[in-house]
């Protein structure tokens, strides 16, 4: 049975897609990301040991436009496996403290620093995908759609849905192709490698999996971003590791 292209309009006040090479501040790609646009379905409906979101195409419907924001950043991070321990009552909870004097913290130095960021604003874009199920679900697939459809279609989510960063929420809804009279922005552009996602989309993954970077020669053609399926060779992966 062949996957039904799954079409969201989504949009939002801002957005930031931030490119990899960029270390110190956040620069923005001109769309989204195929990780990003893989974010949003995977809010509204994900069952990631029976199947993946495969991101087919991102149709611009309002030109990029930039804005320049000043945004405080914690320098720490949490991680997955910590998270459990705390969840599990196997450790202790230690909280990641933003501002502080000496005697909360044990040092002058602040936990949070301010980055400048590029970000987009005003966008709105109309996101195709399918879904792949992974072997042995793949009788599933009529049912998995079902699912996800009439959950677009209630505007239900298992949280809310965002455009790169959590402070920058994005709205959805389900639509048919033929039914969206807005036509994609008159724009060509070349925007070299771009991040495609970064976790290994070749098998079900895992809360604690290393991170599996990989990229693509991306381009807007006709306001349109044909994305390649993961396992073609026009996406460059990088070595997983074991």
């Amino acid at each position: 049975m062949k996957a039904r292209d799954q079409v969201l309009e989504v949009w939002g006040e801002l957005a930031c897609f931030s490119r990899p090479e960029m270390k110190v501040e956040r620069f923005s790609y001109p769309v989204i990301t195929p990780s990003a646009a893989r974010g949003i379905y995977d809010a509204i409906y994900c069952k990631p040991t029976e199947f993946c979101w495969q991101i087919t195409r991102v149709e611009l419907l309002k030109p990029p436009r930039y804005i320049a924001l000043r945004r405080n950043e914690v320098k720490e991070k949490v991680s997955v496996t910590a998270i459990t321990k705390w969840m599990t009552g196997k450790a202790q909870a230690h909280p990641i403290w933003a501002d502080g004097d000496r005697n909360l913290l044990g040092t002058d130095e602040k936990g949070r620093t301010q980055r400048q960021t590029m970000a987009l604003k005003d966008v709105h874009y109309r996101l195709h995908a399918e879904i792949r199920p992974w072997p042995g679900f793949e009788g599933r697939l009529q049912g998995m759609e079902m699912q996800f459809r009439r959950r677009a279609t209630q505007g239900k989510c298992i949280y809310q849905p965002y455009f790169g960063c959590r402070e920058f929420p994005a709205y959805f809804r389900l639509i048919d192709h033929h039914e969206s009279e807005v036509q994609p922005t008159p724009l060509d552009m070349d925007i070299g490698l771009m991040l495609y996602d970064v976790f290994d989309l070749s098998r079900p993954g895992t809360g604690v999996d290393d991170p599996s970077i990989s990229m693509f020669q991306a381009a807007i053609k006709g306001g349109g971003l044909s994305v390649p399926p993961y396992e073609s060779d026009e996406v460059l992966k990088g070595e997983r590791r074991v």
